[in-house]
């Protein structure tokens, strides 16, 4: 990939225009190719998907897959796709966006097993019920969304994995925004309340060319 022609933080849509750019016979390039013709999702929300689910699915099998705040549920896809010992994924968000059924029926058309195993949910982050076995995802759920969709698996004993963006004044500092600036505070504040919680964490950054929000918080309970 030559970031310097085809930047993956672009937020252009992936159209057939950009089948060329995924040529090979890889995971990732099939994804890639279906995406595309789907005509419809912003670039950087498959790299973004794909760094984040590899890098979950190294350390969380099984258990069903709850994307939260999921936009097009192209993570909850990717979740089933890198390990298909999970019964099925959810994908919850206030309001999923109509292109969603494209990504999902351009998915199906290549890995039929995902046909009846990815339900979309339009409903409240915090209406949606959580259980112990699920793995709990989200990317760039906004502000305090992230926060949300901690305390909701925490509250279950899941585990989970979100990759934060727009820390805003909502959002716990800890006090630390005299030593060090106010989004870093706002994680360091969440993996402390994790731990607190008697959740093991791990920290993880995706690839900054992506995007900049690149911090990857994966905790279980200990």
């Amino acid at each position: 990939m030559n970031t310097r022609t085809f930047s993956p933080s672009s937020g252009n849509r992936l159209t057939d225009r950009d089948l060329a750019r995924f040529p090979g016979d890889t995971l990732f390039d099939r994804v890639g190719r279906a995406v595309c013709h789907a005509g419809c999702l912003p670039r950087k929300e498959l790299y973004e998907a794909w760094e984040t689910a590899r890098r979950v699915r190294r350390v969380f099998r099984g258990g069903r897959i709850v994307d939260l705040a999921a936009g097009h549920g192209l993570l909850a896809h990717l979740m089933l796709l890198l390990d298909d010992t999970s019964p099925h994924a959810v994908a919850v968000d206030r309001r999923t966006p109509p292109s969603g059924a494209a990504v999902h029926r351009r998915l199906a058309e290549v890995w039929p097993r995902l046909a009846d195993r990815i339900r979309i949910v339009d409903g409240t982050l915090e209406d949606f019920e959580i259980l112990p076995d699920d793995v709990v995802v989200s990317i760039h759920a906004c502000g305090r969304l992230t926060d949300v969709v901690l305390e909701r698996a925490v509250a279950a004993r899941a585990r989970v994995a979100v990759l934060p963006c727009c820390h805003d004044d909502a959002c716990d500092t800890a006090g630390l925004t005299g030593w060090i600036e106010p989004a870093l505070a706002i994680d360091v504040a969440r993996v402390h309340r994790l731990a607190a919680a008697g959740y093991r964490v791990r920290t993880q950054t995706i690839p900054a060319a992506i995007t900049a929000k690149n911090r990857l918080i994966v905790a279980a309970p200990a």
